[in-house]
């Protein structure tokens, strides 16, 4: 069953992927007047043809899904009838041909943008980033963390979630650098740790980069810490604050999460006697009365709070995360394939399509959110990775035009069949690597 919904998950992300680069292309060739011959989702040999539009464009599903491609009329890859020279591609003005190769990554870009902006609207939970006391020797604890510490700021950088924390620190380990963290330690008082990530080797910076720094999540029962307040909630209309720390319940002590829910389930319709300690660690008694629901056929109490962040925008403040989110994922993507090459990132961290499929499937089962999440980071990837000026790929198309443009002609076709056959070199090593770390990981588990 896990295997299938592997293959199910992939397929739908691969093929999404493609269809959205590839309508890129061809979306910007037909505003331009090129007349589109092919559209083709997946190599080799043709599964599902339909001849659709005025043009009668065959829309192709192929047997290898790997990839993808618009073909376009062109002189070079067959007779033109004279009467629509105008329309094939190579007879167009340079600003064109590089527009239309330039809109597969950035219809790439534009989808994770899309992603992003309707899951910062609709509120993406995290876990507020309480650490644990970290192992000896590593970076944190050098830095002299310590348990239920709560991160706040990495740098300048404000961080609410685990994931946010993990991409901060990875940015400046990958840069070899020291950063300055801002705590708020477990009795409420704010605190910096210098936490040294220079001496970060390059196998390190992997899934597991947080351990190898010694900071995790703190173990145990859940803090009784409110993070959500749902609107129009018992807790909102009683003015319960997130951040807010509850002490006790009508006098008992609370001491963790579990604690508060129990003592709130068992009071539906009573009044009750929170007492709550809020960040700046200013303690206060809050009067409510918990409303009544019914699960499993008994009574419980509810007020409406979670142990979880939920980070919500309206759409314009959505829109300009999503934008931020992904130029912050875009440039990292670049920076740490950069460092890939000069040797201060391992080259294990190059994944294949094995282990993309394994994502793939492993997000799909822990819900939407998770999986067009994924699909929004591949989307990225994709988008950069078509972007470097690798011939074959489009910022090898890229690169020649900008020659052209500089030399005020094109680029000689012997100059282009030998970028092809280096482009072809280069990518299917890559390929072959990436395979091999696949096999590698599947085999080492």
């Amino acid at each position: 069953m896990n295997l299938l919904i592997t293959a199910a998950a992939f397929v739908v992300a691969l093929g999404t992927l493609i269809v959205v680069h590839e309508f890129g292309h061809y979306l910007i060739a037909r505003l331009s007047g090129v007349k589109v011959l092919r559209f083709s989702v997946g190599f080799g040999r043709a599964l599902l043809t339909r001849r659709l539009g005025r043009d009668q464009t065959e829309w192709v599903v192929a047997a290898f899904p790997l990839g993808g491609y618009v073909k376009m009329l062109d002189e070079r890859e067959g007779e033109v009838p004279p009467a629509e020279l105008h329309r094939a591609f190579n007879r167009q003005p340079v600003y064109k041909r590089f527009a239309i190769v330039l809109a597969g990554p950035v219809a790439n870009f534009l989808l994770a943008i899309l992603v992003y902006w309707l899951l910062f609207m609709h509120g993406v939970p995290g876990s507020r980033p309480v650490v644990d006391t970290p192992a000896p020797g590593t970076p944190a604890a050098l830095a002299a963390f310590q348990s239920a510490d709560t991160i706040a700021a990495i740098g300048d950088t404000p961080v609410r979630t685990w994931e946010e924390v993990r991409l901060a620190l990875l940015k400046a380990a990958v840069a070899h650098r020291t950063v300055e963290v801002e705590v708020r330690t477990d009795a409420g008082a704010f605190a910096l740790r210098k936490l040294d990530l220079t001496g970060i080797r390059p196998e390190q910076v992997n899934s597991d980069f947080l351990d190898a720094v010694g900071l995790a999540p703190v173990k145990g029962n859940i803090r009784p810490v409110i993070e959500t307040v749902l609107p129009g909630s018992v807790a909102e209309r009683a003015g319960l604050q997130p951040g807010s720390r509850i002490v006790a319940v009508d006098g008992a002590p609370v001491t963790t999460w579990e604690d508060l829910v129990k003592a709130v389930r068992a009071r539906p319709g009573v009044s009750t006697q929170i007492t709550v300690r809020t960040g700046s660690g200013e303690q206060s008694v809050i009067a409510l009365t918990p409303e009544t629901a019914t699960e499993n056929g008994q009574r419980v109490g509810k007020i409406g709070v979670g142990p979880f962040i939920n980070v919500q925008y309206g759409p314009g403040s959505a829109l300009w995360h999503a934008v931020k989110k992904t130029y912050d994922m875009s440039a990292f993507t670049l920076e740490m394939l950069g460092r890939m090459i000069i040797g201060e990132v391992s080259l294990k961290n190059l994944s294949g399509p094995i282990t993309i499929a394994d994502y793939a499937g492993q997000s799909a089962q822990m819900g939407w959110m998770a999986y067009v999440t994924f699909i929004a980071v591949i989307s990225i990837s994709l988008g950069v990775l078509n972007l470097l000026p690798v011939p074959v790929l489009d910022g090898g198309h890229l690169m020649y035009y900008i020659a052209e443009i500089i030399r005020g002609r094109p680029v000689s076709e012997r100059a282009l069949e030998i970028g092809q056959r280096i482009g072809m070199v280069v990518l299917f090593s890559l390929m072959a690597f990436a395979v091999y770390n696949d096999i590698y990981r599947l085999v080492g588990g």
